[in-house]
């Protein structure tokens, strides 16, 4: 188990280092659109079909892990998300190699389980998915130094109640 853990985290060193392939990203993506959609602020669907399974991925680079709005995630996301943790290409990458073993390892926690089933096998196709979604993404704040969400100005953000 070690060594299986031990591999994923240094393949996930590598794979930003890959050179990333928007087009390819994109039939890769195919894989992806059963369960995901990006589909921006105004309803239009960017890629994918409009499925629901899974969280809509448009401005997922630099989001809160596990915090897409009226989603309802699985239990160990949601606590990788509480830590503030944002997804950037080496997390992703992981993550869709291999999303229990992330989490468990991310988490520090054997038990930890995921409610996404799919795996895509080649780190370069993780890579290159990330590209294709983040081309398709608002430009995403930088993440702080810690790897926690950037900080925002409370003057510039909107009033909620």
């Amino acid at each position: 188990m070690r060594i299986t853990l031990t591999a994923i985290a240094l393949a996930s060193l590598a794979a930003p280092t890959l050179a990333q392939d928007i087009e390819a990203g994109a039939k890769v993506f195919n894989q992806c659109q059963t369960c995901h959609v990006v589909q921006n602020e105004a309803g239009e669907v960017l890629a994918g079909k409009n499925a629901k399974t899974g969280p809509n991925l448009y401005g997922m680079p630099g989001r809160v892990v596990g915090s897409y709005p009226e989603f309802k995630y699985g239990e160990s996301i949601v606590a990788v998300g509480a830590t503030g943790k944002v997804w950037d290409e080496a997390s992703f990458v992981a993550y869709v190699q291999d999303p229990a073993a992330w989490l468990k390892e991310t988490l520090g926690d054997t038990k930890a389980k995921s409610k996404m089933a799919y795996k895509l096998k080649k780190p370069e196709d993780a890579a290159n998915v990330w590209a294709y979604i983040a081309s398709l993404s608002p430009a995403a704040a930088a993440p702080a130094a810690d790897g926690a969400a950037p900080a925002t100005d409370p003057a510039a953000a909107p009033a909620t109640n």
